[in-house]
């Protein structure tokens, strides 16, 4: 389950830091507030390529972060 998601520099987001709870999460907002950038963010951690006309101000780091939790997940035998 993913606990947290941090991005900076990508994209429209600056900084933003969110905490998922266990369970349904739903993410709603106006057209343009950055919902699918989350997702695109999301994407790269789980092996989707960089376009490098992402990142908001090349002269800074741009860094996604997420912490997963897998102690839900049934074990491999």
């Amino acid at each position: 389950m993913l606990e947290t998601l941090h991005i900076s520099n990508y994209a429209l987001i600056d900084n933003i830091d969110i905490t998922f709870k266990p369970g349904l999460n739903i993410i709603t907002g106006e057209t343009g507030a950055g919902k699918s950038i989350m997702l695109g963010a999301l994407s790269l951690l789980l092996g989707a390529r960089a376009d490098m006309k992402s990142i908001r101000q090349p002269d800074k780091k741009t860094v996604i972060e997420a912490v997963f939790s897998v102690t839900d997940t049934p074990r491999w035998k």
